[in-house]
Formats: structure tokens, C-alpha cells, sequence
């Protein structure tokens, strides 16, 4: 069984563990959690506007599509995994992603899905053409 000793030097160091994960938890316990943290659209939208660049909260509403409390609501969950840093800069607030390995990872998903959807197309344009 695969496991993860955790020390304090590692605690969070954007591992997305988040500060819930346990020493001696299974490290695929631990992915697990990491994939329930990126598993709601507005977070992903929100990694992706980071994998280009910072953003302050404001530019990030409309491009995100929710009310301000909802987003607030949705970085928290970032934060608290560890996933998103913060400055502030007067009153605004910006985030950048904790690890550039996140952008990757997202390129990673989207080449996933591509593949995914063009296997689905060409099996459905199989089944059309069988189709008498």
C-alpha cells in the first residue's frame, strides 16, 4: 500500500494535501482528496485564468460567472488546499497558483478530454453511417 509520511517541512508546500491530510495517509487517499478539491467548474475556471496569469478578484467575477460571495466561497476551498497564493496590493486582492505543475496539469486534462471526444465523435459517425 502506497503511503505518505508527511512532515511539517512538507505540510501544504503545495502538495494540495490541504492542512487535513494525515501522516501515514495512503497517498492515493490524498490524490483523492486533491481531485474532490478541483471537482466544481468555477474552480477549474478559476486555475485556468491562473495558469495564464494573476489576477485580482474583481477581474476574475466576470470571467468566472459567479456573484462575488460565491467566488469568495471558491478560493477559500483553494486556499485552504494549498492550490492558490495571495498579495494584497491596497484593496485588492490577487491570486497566483501555488505550483506552476497545475497549469500542466490542466493541459494534461484538456488533451485527456480531446482525445476522450474524438474517439466519441468517430463512434458516432460510425454508428450514423451503419445505420440503414
Amino acid at each position: 500500500m502506497e503511503q505518505v509520511r508527511r512532515t511539517s517541512a512538507d505540510h501544504g508546500a503545495g502538495s494540495g494535501g490541504g492542512p487535513n491530510a494525515q501522516a501515514g495517509t495512503p497517498l492515493y487517499q490524498l490524490k483523492a482528496e486533491f481531485f474532490k478539491t478541483l471537482g466544481h467548474p468555477a474552480r477549474i475556471r478559476v486555475l485556468e485564468l491562473l495558469s495564464v496569469r494573476e489576477h485580482a478578484v474583481a477581474e476574475m467575477l466576470p470571467e468566472v460567472g459567479l456573484e462575488p460571495a460565491a467566488l469568495s466561497q471558491q478560493l477559500a476551498v483553494l486556499r485552504k488546499a494549498n492550490l492558490v497564493l495571495t498579495r494584497r496590493e491596497g484593496s485588492n486582492v490577487f491570486y497566483r497558483l501555488a505550483a506552476p505543475e497545475l497549469a500542466e496539469l490542466l493541459r494534461v486534462a484538456r488533451s485527456i478530454l480531446s482525445g476522450v471526444l474524438q474517439g466519441q465523435a468517430e463512434l458516432l459517425a460510425d454508428l450514423r453511417a451503419a445505420t440503414p
